[in-house]
């Protein structure tokens, strides 16, 4: 297996999918309000959820081999506050969401013997006048946290070796602790984004590139 060559190959393809996404977030990443159509808003996030699990399978297998090692641990200052003011450069997450599988939670109950009273202050019969609400609002949505996953994609992408470096020290601190939750930046199952019939480009690069990271942990754990 040429590991550079396969790297290299859906890098390029990640970065095509990098420049839809701009080029449907290009009018929320200047406006003030960062608000996009619900279409585009749909459309852009159909591309942002495989690509960010594809680029983590792509830092898994430019992981692959890499030793680091860690440096001292420091602890924080007493009394120290960090303040977060959202301003910085987003960190883009090096594993899979987990899904949560809450059994504790009891369901909610679809039916109810209370009965249902509804008062109204003037007659039921002659409808309150409600303002409309704006057509613009209505129809879109606020993008500010996807232009900052956009953000994050975009610069681990463009700092991919740098990105190796960050997982290999995760699963170097993982296999220190002694009850860690998870060891595997993966989760069980198909990945974030995955559809059963791919239709773009973005998800067959995910797919390809799922099946190359599973390939690169087993060949370092064997």
């Amino acid at each position: 297996m040429d590991w550079e060559q396969a790297i290299e190959i859906n890098r390029t393809a990640l970065r095509r999918v990098v420049e839809q996404l701009f080029a449907l977030l290009e009018l929320a990443l200047d406006g003030s309000l960062r608000r996009l159509p619900t279409v585009l808003y749909s459309e852009a996030e159909r591309l942002l959820t495989p690509a960010e699990s594809a680029l983590r399978r792509l830092i898994i297998i430019a992981a692959r081999g890499l030793e680091v090692t860690l440096g001292p641990a420091r602890p924080m200052p007493k009394d120290l506050v960090i303040e977060r003011t959202g301003a910085g450069r987003p960190s883009f997450p090096l594993f899979d969401a987990r899904k949560r599988f809450n059994a504790d939670e009891p369901m909610q109950a679809l039916t109810s013997n209370v009965p249902r009273i509804h008062f109204f202050e003037t007659s039921p019969l002659v409808p309150q006048f409600q303002q409309a609400p704006s057509a613009t609002l209505a129809t879109n949505l606020d993008a500010t946290m996807l232009c900052r996953r956009y953000a994050a994609l975009k610069y681990a992408l463009d700092t991919l070796p740098r990105q190796a470096k960050r997982l290999a020290r995760w699963r170097l601190r993982r296999a220190k602790l002694e009850n860690p939750k998870f060891t595997s930046p993966l989760r069980p199952g198909p990945p974030p984004g995955q559809r059963h019939k791919p239709h773009h480009e973005i998800d067959h690069v995910l797919r390809e590139c799922h099946g190359l990271a599973f390939d690169a942990l087993r060949e370092e754990s064997s």
